[in-house]
């Protein structure tokens, strides 16, 4: 006898379709489950223990160039950018680039090179208008410019531990087995999980860091452990300026030594708002490359970023993805925790008649639960006695907005970032008022 008793008047033709309903919506969310609980698992293995790369003093290791462009003060820019200046790491350069001459960043770059006179940077003014992402036009002339052939790109707002730099070339180096190239293919990128640090108490700010150490790192550990597709947030990614150059933003297959037609490298992204996405997909469908994470988290830091701030931030990057992963972007409410949960609760009870007041708590404390183990092994720690409150407040707000912010992100395709209006095109371009190139300075 089925669970539900009013399923008894229920015609036989319905109760098939909703019996079949019900068990897809099951099957749905142990398969969600299971992306989760591999995220955790991932979270645990890959990050509870750092090993030091015998690069950090080898002779021998590969020179990286590492390229970081700035705009103004941003949160602890001081800090994350002496994390630079502090990789252990035998041979590397900096260089910092600003659009703007008289950008407030460049104090704090010339105080960092002041006190680590020992460290190779450099400093470029100007920006080179190759499209209308500022972020690839503020990096243009560092990536010309870059000695060696290792780029690592990091954002402003982010620094890294000092054995970073050396563990990620170790992942990029990594050689592919002769015996096997099929099964291992080589590295074309390596890639860090952010670890969200707000220090300031807005509330934006709590929740985007609830968001970030939480649901997107456990399903980002958990699609990129299953590799079947690029899946990349531009935070900090490091790979070779060799491989770039060959590459488009086509998506095309093409063969070793094959032209590359029209714009290529750096340049060729700088169409696209989302262009460290857009470089991995390129690597890895236009080079048949693949991306590898090494065992470091980067620190991002977030700051005055109000709850408006927030929502308006996600429905950015919702329409900036629909227009890139369609298929995945209309699945993405279904993964959420209140969808997910809501589809298991009206399953169970039509098939084994269990009362969703009976199920729902049981399964949002697990889901917390993992959430948080996800947390601890990201940051090394599980979360300070006097933050719990304050975490599960802003973890509740995130999951509560997450099926509004869709909505009201999934209709449009105007876009907002660092004050600009960006109409989202095909594949994820945009469009926008022109800028106006500025003279360039080395020093």
């Amino acid at each position: 006898m089925r669970g539900n008793s009013s399923s008894k008047s229920t015609p036989s033709g319905a109760s098939t379709f909703y019996g079949v309903l019900s068990v897809a919506g099951l099957t749905w969310y142990v398969i969600i489950w299971s992306v989760g609980l591999l995220g955790c698992m991932t979270g645990r293995r890959r990050y509870r223990l750092r090993p030091r790369s015998p690069l950090a003093a080898s002779p021998d290791a590969p020179g990286v160039s590492i390229l970081r462009p700035l705009k103004g003060l941003d949160t602890n820019l001081y800090e994350n950018l002496e994390s630079t200046f502090a990789q252990e790491y035998p041979k590397y350069e900096i260089l910092l680039s600003v659009a703007d001459e008289h950008d407030q960043a460049l104090s704090v770059v010339r105080d960092l090179m002041s006190q680590y006179p020992q460290v190779n940077a450099k400093i470029i003014i100007g920006e080179e208008i190759v499209g209308v992402n500022p972020k690839v036009n503020n990096l243009i002339r560092s990536y010309q410019q870059a000695s060696h052939d290792i780029l690592w790109i990091i954002d402003s707002n982010i620094s890294a531990p000092p054995g970073t730099l050396a563990r990620s070339v170790d992942a990029l180096t990594q050689p592919t087995p002769s015996r096997s190239p099929s099964k291992k293919k080589r590295i074309g990128l390596v890639h860090h999980v952010p670890l969200a640090i707000e220090h300031e108490g807005y509330l934006g700010a709590r929740v985007e860091a609830a968001f970030l150490n939480t649901n997107h790192a456990k399903m980002y550990l958990a699609i990129n452990t299953v590799a079947i597709e690029s899946c990349v947030v531009g935070k900090s990614n490091m790979f070779r300026r060799s491989d770039l150059e060959r590459v488009n933003g086509s998506l095309k297959r093409r063969q070793e030594g094959e032209l590359v037609e029209g714009k290529h490298g750096l340049a060729a992204f700088g169409s696209f708002l989302a262009e460290d996405n857009m470089i991995a997909c390129s690597l890895w469908h236009e080079l048949d490359l693949r991306h590898d994470l090494s065992c470091d988290v980067v620190h991002n830091a977030i700051g005055k970023m109000s709850l408006a701030d927030y929502v308006w931030r996600r429905v950015r990057w919702i329409r900036v993805r629909k227009h890139m992963v369609f298929v995945a972007t209309i699945l993405e409410p279904f993964t959420e925790n209140l969808v997910a949960s809501s589809i298991a609760a009206a399953s169970l009870r039509y098939l084994l008649g269990v009362p969703p007041w009976v199920f729902l708590p049981i399964h949002h404390f697990a889901w917390l639960w993992v959430d948080l183990d996800v947390y601890e092994s990201l940051a090394g720690h599980p979360i300070r006695p006097h933050q719990h409150w304050e975490f599960i407040g802003a973890w509740c707000i995130r999951e509560i907005l997450a099926l509004p912010i869709y909505l009201l992100a999934i209709f449009g395709d105007e876009v907002t970032w660092r004050g600009k209006t960006y109409q989202v095109l095909r594949a994820g371009q945009v469009k926008s008022a022109a800028y106006v190139p500025i003279r360039t300075t080395t020093y």
